[in-house]
Order: structure tokens, then sequence, then C-alpha cells
């Protein structure tokens, strides 16, 4: 169990690690000395995050997070700003009948 919940671990802290670095990816190297890891073991992870659609290997050889990744954050961030639009309408509502 500790060894699954290790590898988990290592695997969402790729996925930081990648944040920011979509069009110059970062090599396994850089990412396992950014989290103080082996480079094996960065591949190993590496390699899962690949085959389950969540980073992508660039053409450099470098790695990035997958358009699947990009398209969570940006559904995150859609739903934010519907929830935003929600509120500021509400506001302009109760503004509204305040000035009546």
């Amino acid at each position: 169990m500790a060894a699954k919940s290790t590898s988990l671990r290592r695997g969402l802290r790729i996925l930081k690690c990648l944040k920011g670095k979509t069009m110059s990816g970062l090599a396994n190297g850089e990412i396992a000395k950014a989290l103080d890891e082996s480079a094996v073991n960065i591949s190993r992870a590496l390699d899962v995050l690949v085959e389950e659609g969540w980073v992508s290997k660039l053409e450099t050889g470098r790695y990035a997070l997958s358009i699947a990744a990009l398209q969570v954050a940006q559904a995150h961030a859609d739903e934010m700003a519907r929830a935003q639009n929600r509120i500021m309408e509400i506001n302009q509502r109760v503004l509204a009948g305040a000035q009546n």
C-alpha cells in the first residue's frame, strides 16, 4: 500500500512541477532535480502519466502537461467564471432592489 501511495505522490508532484512549462516542458533530469528524486523513479512515473494521458512527451524529448490535463484546468476556470457571473448578477439585482 505504501508503494502505491509513494508512486501517486510522485506523480502528483511531477504534475505540479510541470505547471507553467506547457510550451517548453522539462527534461526528466530537471524534474528529478527539482523534486529531489532519482531519474529512474521519475522516468517510471512519467511513463505512467503519459500512458494515462496527463503528460505529453514533446518532440524535444521534454515533458509537459497534456491537452487533457489542460482541459481539466480550463473546465475549472470556466466554472469559476460562470460562478463569478452569477454572483455579479445577484449583486446587480440586490442593488437594483435597494434603489426602489
